[in-house]
């Protein structure tokens, strides 16, 4: 019996996280290498953005001391 060296294609399971201008790579939680990202023109889905090497939500929120339910029947009910 012989070890014989082999390869597994695991590119479905690589998740990336963004730090620094770089993307992360990992393989179930474990580093495994990382990769310069440039975020200029980068194709993002709607509500999202891409600026100064970070990734932004957009999204509307209720601001104010008063902040009140909405969705309200007229007997009280929310």
């Amino acid at each position: 019996m012989s070890l014989e060296p082999k390869k597994l294609d695991v590119t479905e399971r690589v998740t990336g996280k963004l730090k620094n201008g770089e993307l992360e790579l990992y393989l179930d939680n474990q580093p495994i290498g990382r990769m310069t990202v440039p975020l200029e023109g980068i194709s993002m889905e709607p509500n999202f953005e891409a600026k100064e090497n970070k990734i932004f939500q957009n999204y509307t929120a209720t601001e104010g001391t008063e902040a009140r339910y909405t969705d309200c029947d007229e007997g009280g009910w929310c």
